[in-house]
């Protein structure tokens, strides 16, 4: 199942901010961040595009019972419009997973949770930011489970922080992907029947876009804070 989860205008810019942060990791800005991150600097460049394009594709694993559908739209949640795939004989609202929003940064999460051995710090901030996103997301009529852009990557910077200052991005980048995914999409999965959503796709939709910027801003911002207060 292929489709871009919001609309060209939204694509292009998270597309310029992909370049612009390119820019950054060539200068040693972001680069330097991800090996904070525990990432090699090579490998950021592979990740960031992996994870953009990598939205296109969604993976189906289940179907729901058939209801009305809304189909060949856009639904504006927050100021972001979100495609509503066109659908023709669809028997049901089917559940998908999304390459770029969901098995990417599950798998880095994992990754970074076992090298780092952040097993009862990364629950901690995984519960954290899952509780905040879970509070702000809702069902959108047609799309599926949305929530506002910059409150994954916001919540997992500050709960990061708080838990630890020398594991911060690795932290950030964990309970901002794992917690935007269970509070957004996992506790709402009994909510998406109803919504008519052709595709309710489990890190597309309403969350890769939260996801996607909390892979560049909290690691980002987590890397900058925590050195700060490292100085001070």
């Amino acid at each position: 199942m292929h489709y871009f989860p919001i609309t060209l205008p939204f694509l292009l810019i998270l597309f310029l901010l992909f370049v612009v942060l390119l820019v950054m990791v060539e200068i040693g800005i972001l680069g330097y961040a991800y090996q904070r991150l525990g990432i090699n600097r090579r490998y950021v460049f592979a990740l960031l595009l992996l994870s953009l394009f990598g939205s296109y594709i969604n993976i189906p694993v289940y179907q729901l019972p058939p209801e009305t559908l809304f189909s060949a739209g856009r639904v504006t949640f927050y100021g972001i419009q979100h495609v509503i795939p066109f659908a023709t004989h669809w028997p049901g609202t089917v559940i998908a997973v999304n390459l770029g929003g969901a098995v990417i940064p599950v798998i880095l999460s994992i990754y970074l949770l076992v090298k780092n051995r952040l097993f009862y710090r990364g629950v901690l901030g995984i519960f954290i930011v899952a509780l905040i996103v879970h509070h702000v997301a809702h069902p959108v009529h047609g799309v599926g489970i949305a929530e506002p852009i910059f409150i994954p990557p916001l919540a997992a910077t500050g709960a990061a922080i708080l838990i630890s200052r020398q594991f911060a991005p690795a932290l950030a980048y964990i309970s901002g992907s794992l917690g935007t995914l269970i509070g957004a999409d996992l506790l709402n999965i009994n909510n998406i029947q109803g919504l008519g959503a052709p595709v309710a796709s489990i890190g597309g939709a309403g969350t890769f876009d939260g996801i996607f910027m909390t892979g560049i801003l909290a690691v980002l911002l987590a890397a900058v804070l925590s050195d700060r207060s490292q100085a001070a």
